[in-house]
């Protein structure tokens, strides 16, 4: 059996350093990629069998029926063929991240016959605790059976700009407090069915004029304002969330030239330290233009390590990708030094111990069938057809 190069580099001493194949390895483990294509491309089932973190599947990789419904036979056969890759690194039993875009509204990767979910705006103007539960139990079953066993939500945002562009009703409340009750119950019942949740945008990308897919999103609110209203939701759910996604956001008042994911301003001082925040913090997107007009993929990789990131999304290109694992095996190598070589590695321990709570799905059309179309399904869609 390949020897397991986090166990390798716990041996070292202060002053060694990893070789470059185990550096490579281990940078691996801190990705969450997105490709082109409706199958597993040979590069990336590759880069799985050494020890790549995990997967995120959007509707571009998804195959279509002749109706617009999705191919569920080609999806469970894509997904299934993620986690056979991944089961080929001999060194890491636990499953990868098979990570979803699944919130509901206009967010949604799965649709069509998936069950079509409102903005969570609805739910929370709603109110009620039993039906948000249900559409989180849903969710969970869904996701599960399609072979995904991480959905990036619950949006913690608080939507306290009407003119957002990006936020909007996917927030479920302009009251902090409601946000975090919501989501929390969301969060829980998506758990429950097997499927990790993530809360973002940290540290709020409610109140922004500008989308971050778009250009970097400037906000000049002050710590108190912060506290008060767009940090409530984390702080109250620091406990439940196993992952929190940052917010690639200029916050002026806390660091004038670094954006959230890279700030050793925010992310530690205000995620670990005053939230209580103890899992794993994921980057939004490298190749948004919110990051990507601000910094190069290596140099994002280097400076959210220092600030406190410890995965990475890049959702699309596979030149963004290998820029950004050579921002993370050069640090690995200790180019940055022993402290951030160690922190890098913290990193890789807290991505492994949730990856040993992850569920391993086995993903079929008929086991997707067989959700969609059981009582409990048809229940719920009767009760959202009224809202």
């Amino acid at each position: 059996m390949t020897r397991d190069p986090l166990r390798a580099a716990q041996t070292l001493s202060a002053s060694a350093n990893l070789d470059a194949q185990d550096a490579r390895r281990l940078a691996l483990e801190l990705f969450i990629v997105g490709y082109e294509g409706t199958t597993l491309p040979a590069q990336y089932a590759e880069w799985l069998r050494e020890g790549l973190g995990g997967v995120i599947l959007f509707k571009r990789n998804l195959e279509f029926a002749a109706d617009g419904a999705i191919d569920t036979a080609a999806l469970a056969a894509h997904t299934e063929s993620i986690f056979a890759a991944s089961e080929q690194c001999p060194w890491l039993p636990a499953p990868i991240f098979s990570a979803v875009d699944q919130e509901g509204g206009l967010v949604a990767r799965l649709r069509k016959p998936f069950t079509e979910l409102p903005p969570m705006r609805k739910l929370g103007e709603r109110g009620d605790d039993a039906l948000v539960a249900s559409v989180g139990r849903q969710l969970g079953r869904e996701c599960l059976a399609a072979g995904f066993n991480l959905d990036f939500t619950p949006v913690l945002d608080v939507d306290t700009n009407p003119q957002n562009p990006i936020i909007g009703n996917r927030s479920f409340s302009r009251d902090p407090a409601q946000v975090a009750h919501f989501a929390g119950v969301l969060l829980d019942a998506l758990q429950a069915e097997g499927v990790l949740g993530c809360g973002k945008h940290f540290p709020g990308h409610g109140d922004t004029n500008a989308d971050s897919h778009l250009e970097l999103p400037v906000l000049n609110h002050d710590l108190q304002r912060l506290k008060d209203v767009e940090l409530l939701p984390f702080q109250r759910l620091a406990d439940r969330l196993p992952m929190v996604m940052t917010a690639h956001v200029l916050f002026r008042a806390l660091d004038a030239q670094w954006p959230a994911t890279v700030s050793p301003q925010i992310l530690r001082p205000l995620l670990r330290d005053y939230c209580g925040f103890d899992g794993v913090i994921v980057s939004d997107d490298l190749e948004m233009h919110g990051i990507a007009q601000v910094l190069q993929p290596a140099e994002a990789v280097r400076r959210g390590i220092e600030a406190g990131c410890d995965n990475f999304l890049v959702c699309r290109r596979q030149d963004t990708l290998e820029s950004a694992l050579e921002g993370a095996t050069n640090v690995l190598l200790g180019l940055d030094g022993a402290a951030q070589r160690d922190r890098a590695l913290a990193s890789v321990a807290r991505v492994r111990r949730l990856r040993a709570r992850l569920v391993r799905p086995h993903p079929t059309a008929a086991g997707i069938a067989a959700v969609l179309n059981d009582a409990t399904t048809a229940q719920l869609r009767t009760a959202l057809a009224s809202l």
